[in-house]
């Protein structure tokens, strides 16, 4: 049975996605998102699955739903559920990965020397890590990429891109804050550093000003998402952060 606070995090997810999609459609188990601007971009136009769903029937809800993409993408926020549909995706040919769903249970920092960031000032080096981070990624897919936090603004009750900046005034690094007073509940999203400012502590102060910001606004429940297989999720733990639960993604182009 999942904790209570897992359960309170789910929704906030689901009610996330559902608020920053351009439109959604009711599918066995879940939702599918859509948005037409961002059509390469997996996180805008995929399924959520929040409740059962029939594992053997998902590759063809799939298919109805994202049959007219490049690509499919498929978000199962339950973790049992998640394990259970695992082995049918498998065989119709989709990869699936795990998350860490880790929520911030250590002393709540001072916070840290960072800034809300402007969106029009976050695009260029934004721009400039992803075309790092995907080398063969068409113009296309990186623009979208990067216009698509646009969208992130009407999907919570305050949305926040917080930068820290070096001696010179350039953004070393950054991250979006989620704020939902309503629910208590708070994500951190996107931490990203500018390649040429790895490993000198710019990441601690944006994750600091984070967790301040989201005590100040009422949120107890202060949580992030971490890939399961990368370093990463170490870190947040040395930073006060503990699992309670996971969820599956499965891609298939």
């Amino acid at each position: 049975m999942p904790s209570a606070a897992l359960q309170r995090i789910n929704a906030s997810r689901a009610a996330f996605a559902r608020r920053r999609a351009a439109r959604s459609a009711e599918v066995p188990g879940g939702f599918a998102v859509y948005d037409e601007a961002f059509a390469r971009s997996r996180a805008d136009n995929q399924l959520i699955i929040d409740g059962a769903v029939d594992g053997e029937a998902l590759p063809a809800i799939a298919e109805g739903a994202l049959g007219h993409l490049p690509h499919r993408s498929i978000t199962v926020l339950d973790e049992t559920v998640g394990a259970a549909v695992a082995d049918p995706l498998r065989r119709a040919g989709y990869v699936g990965s795990t998350q860490l769903i880790m929520v911030h249970v250590g002393r709540v920092p001072t916070g840290g020397s960072t800034e809300v960031v402007d969106l029009a000032e976050l695009s260029v080096p934004l721009e400039l890590r992803l075309r790092g981070m995907l080398p063969d990624a068409e113009d296309e897919v990186v623009r979208q990429l990067v216009d698509r936090r646009e969208a992130r603004r009407r999907a919570a009750e305050a949305v926040l891109f917080l930068g820290a900046r070096t001696r010179d005034g350039e953004l070393a690094f950054w991250a979006d804050l989620y704020l939902d007073p309503a629910t208590g509940t708070a994500q951190v999203e996107d931490l990203i550093t500018a390649e040429p400012h790895l490993r000198r502590g710019h990441a601690g102060a944006v994750l600091n000003t984070a967790l301040r910001l989201a005590a100040d606004a009422s949120c107890g429940i202060r949580f992030l998402i971490a890939d399961a297989q990368d370093w990463p999720h170490q870190w947040y733990e040395r930073r006060g952060f503990s699992v309670v639960g996971r969820s599956h993604s499965f891609e298939r182009r």
